[in-house]
């Protein structure tokens, strides 16, 4: 199944020469070399790409207040010369420029000409997440911080997507049970828990949800995939794509289940396609995955196709 009567709006494809705008929405920026690093790979496919002056500011663990990080992302997206927008890292913060606050041009929505491509992974779950509720697909991919760590190939499934081209299927491994068709819905599942119960968790109906984690304990993946099946969400989607789960490993000398243990118990008997071990998440390859548009998982031969 499929959600019915909800568009989706994949922004114009871009091209060299095109300005895109670097963001800080979520944590304090560390990592200077590497978001240089990220900036001239963009640079050297011909865009030209702009980097606020306070791209360094700090809040406590924020990089900036919550309203100097809304403004950032206000600015760029209303920005008519802008054709996208490049999230400069995660961590956490995010979700507080949403709250209280709704995505500008509602009303040209649907003019291609007025949208543009949003990309980031990690806290910019909760960016992509809302920006698809208003009918617009970003792009789950590295952030300019881990983009020069990718190999090339993930690299080039970032570039193909954005300027027009075709994804290649991803191999990982397949649990069995079938075939399933959904919308994908790729995300952080860290950052997603705490957006089941509020206004930005979108309609899973007919989903392929897609999960990955970082520096996450057995225990507490453990405690939000509890969540999810309390919740009832999780019975809405069609199937659940894992990428990697990593560093979430429990220390050797205390007693628990491993993450891989911990998937099965919480996923295994929802009765749904599910394939693990795909190539996206905080351990590279961190393969591009398009927010919103028709996929396959095809959990007998573990294979996730566009």
């Amino acid at each position: 199944m499929v959600q019915r009567n909800f568009r989706i709006t994949v922004p114009p494809p871009l091209k060299p020469n095109d300005l895109l705008r670097v963001i800080a929405p979520s944590g304090a920026l560390r990592e200077f070399e590497a978001l240089q690093a990220g900036v001239e790979i963009w640079r050297s496919r011909g865009y030209r790409v702009e980097i606020p002056p306070e791209i360094d500011d700090k809040w406590g663990y924020l990089a900036g207040s919550d309203e100097a990080r809304r403004h950032q992302l206000v600015t760029a997206w209303n920005d008519p010369e802008c054709r996208g927008i490049l999230c400069a890292r995660g961590g956490f913060g995010s979700t507080r420029v949403l709250e209280n606050w709704t995505w500008e041009c509602r009303d040209a929505i649907y003019r291609v000409s007025t949208i543009k491509w949003l990309i980031g992974f990690s806290d910019i779950t909760a960016l992509l997440w809302s920006l698809y509720q208003e009918g617009i697909s970003g792009v789950h991919a590295p952030v300019l911080t881990t983009l020069a760590s990718e190999p090339d190939w993930s690299i080039q499934s970032l570039f193909d997507w954005v300027e027009g081209r075709s994804l290649a299927p991803l191999k990982g491994y397949g649990w069995g049970g079938g075939v399933a068709s959904g919308i994908l819905l790729p995300a952080n599942l860290t950052v997603a828990t705490h957006l089941v119960g509020t206004p930005l968790l979108p309609d899973l109906d007919g989903v392929i949800l897609a999960l990955e984690d970082v520096t996450e304990l057995p225990y507490r993946i453990d405690r939000m995939l509890t969540q999810w099946r309390m919740s009832g969400v999780l019975k809405k989607v069609n199937g659940i794509a894992l990428g990697s789960f990593f560093r979430c490993e429990a220390p050797p000398n205390i007693p628990s289940f491993s993450v891989e243990e911990v998937l099965r118990d919480r996923l295994g008997d929802l009765g749904i396609p599910i394939v693990s071990n795909l190539p996206f998440g905080h351990e590279p390859p961190n393969a591009a995955l398009p927010v919103g548009v028709p996929v396959q998982l095809d959990a007998d031969h573990g294979v996730l196709s566009f």
